[in-house]
């Protein structure tokens, strides 16, 4: 009797001529029906260690890791390289202001004692996303943590959204977010070490929020979308894939909204801008520390899920 998995394996590789050697979920050992050499081996080539028996403080520590983290000059972005860097990583900080980065990267080294590099990188430029992972590599000699966070808002109306200015969003948070991880994934794999990727999506990416919001509810959306299948790529090189989407938060461009009254702050179409079912608006660092504990062994056996950082605004 011919095994069922040879059958389906037969109708794959007829159709797009990709025969598997290897199927991570059965350990099947592959078509037996076409004989051509497989295109592409969904081999497990790095399954994740157990970790049960270290201490906590281990599964913390960043220590001899290095990580790329995008739009870091500032808020949201700032916040995670400072944590990254106080577990003990190198950190490059990425970003379009140049300036802000270096600044940002001189206090956070003197700080924590650790090597912290910057780069003016732009975004919404693959060529600069590239160079950026470059450059991380011949000054760390690796990747380990890539978080693209770097990002712009929007808040055009539908009928006042020209091509453009969609196009300008896409290009920096879900275009940016998509080349930032294939140039880090290929880097990781080359090292053959795995590492972790973290993408910024947004409470916005789960749900609709307020008018003017198109083109950044599209971008967000494509971010959690895109996590979720970079995770299925990824995996079999041990590369885990995250996605935190955090609700309003403020950092240093907007705390001046923490002086507004309650009517001032209603007046206002953000959800979770006037606080949240938690008694407070989030900060900055409530979502760094999520990232932190994305990027460490704390969520070794993660992959695919987005995080809502919200305080429970969506629920």
């Amino acid at each position: 009797m011919t095994c069922w998995r040879n059958t389906i394996y037969a109708i794959l590789c007829r159709i797009d001529g990709i025969a598997r050697r290897s199927d991570v979920r059965t350990g099947y050992g592959g078509c037996t029906s076409c004989g051509q050499e497989p295109h592409h081996e969904r081999i497990m080539k790095m399954a994740i260690p157990d970790l049960s028996s270290l201490p906590l403080a281990s599964l913390y520590s960043l220590a001899g890791r290095s990580a790329v983290v995008t739009g870091a000059a500032w808020g949201l972005g700032k916040a995670t390289a400072r944590r990254l860097a106080e577990a003990g990583a190198s950190v490059l900080i990425a970003d379009i202001d140049a300036e802000a980065a270096a600044a940002t990267a001189a206090e956070l080294a003197e700080t924590f004692g650790v090597t912290v590099l910057s780069v003016r990188m732009d975004a919404s430029d693959p060529a600069a996303i590239s160079a950026t992972a470059d450059l991380a590599v011949s000054s760390f000699g690796k990747i380990d943590i890539w978080v693209n966070n770097a990002g712009i808002p929007s808040f055009v109306p539908l009928l006042d959204l020209d091509d453009a200015a969609f196009d300008e969003v896409i290009a920096v948070n879900l275009r940016g977010s998509f080349v930032g991880a294939r140039e880090a994934a290929r880097r990781m794999i080359e090292a053959g070490q795995g590492g972790v990727i973290v993408n910024v999506a947004s409470l916005a990416g789960v749900m609709g929020i307020s008018q003017g919001q198109a083109a950044y509810c599209a971008s967000k959306h494509g971010v959690v979308g895109l996590t979720r299948q970079l995770s299925i790529e990824l995996a079999p090189e041990g590369i885990r894939v995250l996605g935190v989407a955090p609700g309003f938060s403020l950092t240093e461009k907007t705390m001046f909204l923490a002086e507004l009254d309650e009517e001032a702050l209603s007046q206002i179409p953000i959800p979770g801008i006037g606080g949240s079912r938690l008694g407070r608006v989030g900060v900055s660092d409530d979502i760094a520390r999520a990232i932190l504990f994305c990027a460490s062994d704390m969520a070794l056996f993660m992959t695919g899920s987005t995080l809502l950082l919200d305080g429970g605004v969506a629920a």
